[in-house]
C-alpha cells in the first residue's frame, strides 16, 4: 500500500486552516469596529467587501479540513475540491456583481485586484488542482497549497484594508476640540 500524498501536507494545512479560523474571528472584530464607529454603509457594501473576506477564510479552513481528512483514495477529495472550486468561482462572480452594483464606495484598481481578481484566481486554482489530484498529486497539492495561501493573504489584506479605511474615514471626527483660554 502506498502512503497517502496528503501526509506530507498535513502540518501545512493544520497551520493554514487554523490561521484561517482565527482570522475569521478577527474579521468579526473588524466588522464590530466598523459598526461601533457609526460608519455609513449598506448591506450591499458589506456583501461586496466584508462578507467575501469571511468566506475566503472559511474556504481556507475547509480546504485544510478536506486535505487532512482520512481519505481512502484520491477521487473523493478530488470531487469535493472540484465542487469547492466551482462554487468559489461562482461566488467570485457574484462578488464582482455586488461590487459593481453597490454605490456607497467607488472601488479603485487595487480594490478590484484584491477583492475580485485574486479570489477568482484562487478558486480557479482550486478547480485546477482538483482536476490534477488523481493524476499528478504532487503538482496538484502545490497548486492547492498556493490557492489556500493566496486566499489567506487576500483575506488578511482585505481585513486590513477595511480597518485602515475606517481609521482614515473617521480621522476628522476624532480630532480633539481646541482648548479655550
Amino acid at each position: 500500500m502506498h502512503p497517502s500524498p496528503f501526509v506530507a501536507w498535513e502540518s501545512f494545512y493544520v497551520i493554514v486552516g487554523s490561521s484561517a479560523g482565527a482570522l475569521t474571528g478577527l474579521q468579526f472584530v473588524v466588522m464590530a469596529l466598523v459598526a461601533e464607529q457609526g460608519m455609513q454603509g449598506s448591506g450591499r457594501q458589506i456583501s461586496a467587501f466584508g462578507t467575501p473576506t469571511v468566506v475566503h477564510f472559511c474556504v481556507v479552513l475547509l480546504l485544510g479540513a478536506i486535505l487532512t481528512a482520512p481519505w481512502h483514495g484520491l477521487s473523493g477529495p478530488a470531487l469535493t475540491l472540484g465542487a469547492l472550486g466551482v462554487a468559489g468561482i461562482v461566488y467570485a462572480l457574484v462578488t464582482i456583481l455586488r461590487a459593481v452594483r453597490q454605490s456607497d464606495y467607488k472601488p479603485v484598481f487595487e480594490d478590484w485586484v484584491w477583492h475580485t481578481v485574486l479570489p477568482f484566481v484562487s478558486y480557479a486554482a482550486i478547480l485546477l488542482g482538483s482536476t490534477r489530484l488523481t493524476r499528478e498529486p504532487p503538482t496538484a497539492l502545490f497548486t492547492l497549497g498556493g490557492a489556500a495561501l493566496l486566499l489567506l493573504f487576500v483575506g488578511i489584506h482585505n481585513a486590513w484594508d477595511t480597518v485602515t479605511y475606517v481609521v482614515i474615514a473617521q480621522a476628522p471626527a476624532r480630532k480633539e476640540p481646541e482648548k479655550r483660554a
